[in-house]
């Protein structure tokens, strides 16, 4: 059945890049009965990534706010964080939020999240759209310059896509998650997010700089991996390109594997570094080789901790009542536990079983419901 769309929406000219523009889109929010949002970050032309829009759709509006144009949007931020936000897969947004200005609202609704509750097995926004309240959206290119400016029409049109249908969507979905009894385990979900994302990713020295394939190097090659990570960190920082732009994860390893065996490396530097970058990654793969073997780092290993019989037994049993309850549910099991969740719950007692929300614990204790009741 088609979901009808109550609030006739118009799209806002222009980009709001001034203080009065802002005040205005401020006050109209403040009175504003819901709240869309999204951004757009241009990670494929800067690093590190930097916040490029700011989509926000309310009745009869959508609006993009450009973080670009040097306007504070302290005014902006507070009047959102005491609102319940409607976004489309919230983590990515939230976490440049946080990130860019500390920002962490009251509450949201992931209309991401609602479908995958819900059992939808493509839960794309342009998807959902398309399945829930039949309009089909055009898909935009993957590689946009987000930070591009003025933003052509087309980008923009893109843009406030992304915010404008997120009422009607989270109304739809609301409705059958409420249907089915869910409604609280969405809830759950979003406040899982909030806190999840509005935290500071603490990065493992030791850990930051194995890239894929790492593993397989010698550890002589991986204190050259170490120096030559970064050295890629900085020349990219320099020229505000992503680091693969610089240098692949695969040519990385494969120099360290090349200079740890005292092997030929012309063929491995791209021919277009200039001679004073091909001298600063040399410097650094020096650095690396002059490493003594008790500095080399060490590859990584589990912690050897293998289930007992009787853990093993309830991990599968723990399984087994999982993948029965999302089958009946018709969810995808890890929804409800994953793997690592499932294991802790078998170790009975460590403490990990907190990583596990309300709803999931009931959903794995309560015994299946019979079709008949």
């Amino acid at each position: 059945m088609r979901f009808r769309i109550t609030h006739p929406l118009v799209y806002l000219a222009g980009v709001i890049d001034d203080p009065p523009k802002l005040a205005a889109l401020v006050s109209r929010i403040r009175s504003a009965d819901w709240v869309a949002l999204d951004t757009e970050a241009d990670s494929l032309h800067a690093y590190p990534e930097k916040l490029c829009l700011i989509q926000i759709s309310l009745p009869g509006e959508n609006a993009i706010v450009d973080p670009l144009a040097g306007v504070d949007l302290t005014p902006l931020l507070d009047v959102l964080k005491d609102r319940e936000l409607i976004l489309h897969g919230a983590d990515y947004d939230l976490r440049l939020l946080w990130k860019s200005f500390r920002f962490r609202p009251r509450a949201i609704f992931d209309t991401m999240w609602a479908a995958r509750l819900l059992g939808y097995e493509e839960f794309g926004l342009l998807h959902l759209v398309a399945k829930v309240l039949e309009i089909t959206l055009e898909k935009g290119p993957q590689k946009m310059n987000w930070a591009r400016r003025p933003l052509p029409e087309r980008m923009e049109q893109y843009a406030r896509n992304d915010t404008r249908y997120l009422r009607a969507l989270a109304e739809a979905l609301s409705t059958q998650l409420e249907q089915l009894g869910r409604g609280s385990w969405l809830r759950e979900v979003c406040a899982r997010v909030i806190q999840e994302c509005a935290q500071d990713r603490v990065q493992d020295p030791d850990e930051v700089w194995r890239v894929k394939g790492s593993n397989r190097l010698s550890r002589r090659g991986l204190a050259i991996l170490r120096e030559l990570w970064h050295w890629r960190e900085h020349e990219a920082i320099e020229r505000n390109k992503p680091p693969y732009f610089i240098l692949s994860h695969e040519k990385l390893t494969a120099l360290a594997a090349a200079a740890a065996e005292n092997g030929p490396l012309a063929e491995l530097v791209p021919p277009a570094f200039s001679p004073a970058r091909r001298a600063r990654m040399m410097e650094a793969l020096e650095c690396g080789l002059r490493h003594a073997a008790s500095a080399h780092p060490k590859h990584r290993r589990g912690d050897g901790r293998r289930l007992t019989k009787v853990e093993q037994h309830r991990f599968e049993e723990f399984k087994r009542r999982r993948d029965e309850r999302a089958g009946e549910l018709k969810i995808d099991p890890s929804l409800i536990a994953s793997r690592a969740a499932l294991v802790a719950l078998a170790l009975d007692g460590d403490g990990r079983t907190g990583e596990l929300m309300t709803w999931q614990l009931e959903v794995l204790r309560d015994p299946p419901v019979s079709p008949d009741e």
